[in-house]
């Protein structure tokens, strides 16, 4: 290949670009042109036929991005390495849905959260399939490819900025507001030095996928959908500021604390460690 035509290639931003797009295509041509009319012509039910189909989406993703930029970059995937993947999966899960309970107990002692019983009816394990697929794209796309290319690039700091600025595409959700700004840009640090500390997607993923679980699991909006079912019958009450209103819990001002927590504590042990890289200019 002509070294010109390598190095346009292998500039940062058009490997972003790149990688994103060729994943995505290849995400939406399976799912609609394969899977989709597959699993709709022997399953009626689609309640049934879509979890199938986010399977499919999910291996297709892991799979697109693993043997792209295995050919792209001549290198080993260690960011979807799976030699830890038990801890960084149980462990990840677990974190996520802790965050949101502390919250959950906190405005249950104020009287601003109510108990009103549990059932599963209310839930949707199809549209749980749905925040798996939505959950793994944004951490394959901006940890996976934005984070890590720019991290190589411009060094960990400059990076973090980026990473939580490409976050603020949740501003289009429903219900969103200008305090709104402030819990994306936290979201947004803490899930990139997650990605950081342990330079593989699996940690954010499933912190990612037990914050979105917690959520609707409470019967709490989640990012401003109020669609998403529920599993705890719950009441609120109280201030915005507190509850999170109509966005949801992960906008409560203690969400925010315990989520910015997280990051600043990843951040010193990642610098404790050298984990932090630094660029000169």
């Amino acid at each position: 290949m002509d070294t010109s035509i390598k190095k346009v290639l292998h500039f940062p931003i058009i490997k972003i670009i790149l990688g994103i797009s060729i994943c995505f295509l290849l995400f939406i041509g399976v799912q609609n042109f394969i899977s989709k009319p597959f699993f709709y012509s022997i399953i009626q039910n689609k309640g049934i036929a879509d979890p199938f189909i986010h399977c499919i989406s999910l291996l297709v993703l892991l799979f697109g991005y693993y043997f792209l930029f295995r050919f792209y970059d001549k290198r080993e995937i260690s960011e979807l390495s799976l030699k830890y993947i038990g801890k960084e999966m149980f462990g990840g899960f677990a974190l996520g849905f802790l965050t949101i309970s502390l919250s959950i107990v906190i405005l249950y002692f104020l009287g601003y959260y109510k108990y009103l019983g549990i059932t599963t009816d209310h839930y949707s394990f199809r549209l749980f399939g749905l925040l798996m697929v939505a959950a793994l794209i944004e951490d394959l796309f901006v940890r996976g490819i934005i984070v890590r290319v720019c991290e190589n690039w411009l060094g960990t700091n400059p990076t973090l900025i980026i990473g939580a600025l490409f976050e603020l595409d949740h501003l289009f959700n429903p219900n969103v507001s200008a305090f709104s700004v402030f819990f994306i840009l936290i979201w947004g640090f803490t899930t990139s030095m997650l990605f950081i500390y342990t330079k593989r997607i699996w940690l954010p993923f499933f912190f990612h996928l037990g914050w979105n679980f917690a959520q609707p699991f409470y019967g709490s909006n989640l990012t401003g959908l109020n669609n998403m079912g529920s599993i705890i019958q719950s009441k609120w009450d109280g201030p915005e500021l507190l509850t999170g209103g109509a966005v949801g819990i992960e906008e409560s001002i203690f969400t925010g604390i315990f989520l910015l927590l997280i990051g600043v504590i990843l951040y010193v042990f990642a610098k404790k460690e050298g984990k932090i890289i630094k660029k000169k200019w």
